[in-house]
């Protein structure tokens, strides 16, 4: 028995179901939760002693679950390496539809030449705003409002064929 009556055993009796609630709430998983719950109960046992002293044993256990479920979220996340990487290339499947479009060509030939320039140097040669401003000698603020007015004017003047064949049927 303790200073206050309540034993170790007791404790648990009492308090262990809203712990595990806790626990799930913490993981989101019912079994994680109990496991969560098992292992912090244990590490509560060996500190016994001193957790009566603090009279607040549920708020000691507590602080135990969510220190460990934020360790163990720790190891999970850690970068595993591997021998050979695992994804292949991404392939967006409207860019091939939209490389062949002849029509979406025309426009970006419509375009002013500083437009066009700004598109092709952003998205085909990967530029950053500070590189085309510098390659083209004017300033990012005009880089950023030249892309802006070059791609309203390809959304306004471009449908992919499948938007207009569509648009036709449903006239």
């Amino acid at each position: 028995m303790d200073d206050d009556g309540v034993t170790y055993e007791e404790f648990v009796t009492t308090r262990a179901q809203t712990l595990l609630r806790y626990g799930y709430v913490l993981t989101g998983n019912p079994h994680d939760a109990a496991d969560l719950l098992q292992e912090s109960l244990v590490r509560l046992r060996a500190a016994w002693p001193r957790v009566v002293n603090k009279r607040d044993p549920e708020g000691y256990t507590r602080t135990i679950m969510a220190r460990q479920h934020i360790s163990i979220w720790r190891r999970r996340r850690r970068e595993s390496l591997v021998g050979e990487v695992p994804d292949g290339q991404y392939i967006e499947p409207g860019l091939d539809r939209a490389e062949h479009d002849p029509r979406l060509w025309e426009l970006l030939s419509a375009l002013p030449r500083r437009q066009r320039a700004v598109l092709v140097l952003r998205y085909y040669e990967d530029m950053s705003d500070a590189e085309i401003s510098a390659t083209l000698g004017i300033s990012r603020g005009t880089v950023r409002s030249q892309a802006a007015r070059a791609l309203d004017k390809l959304r306004t003047g471009w449908h992919p064929a499948a938007e207009r064949a569509e648009s036709r049927s449903s006239r």
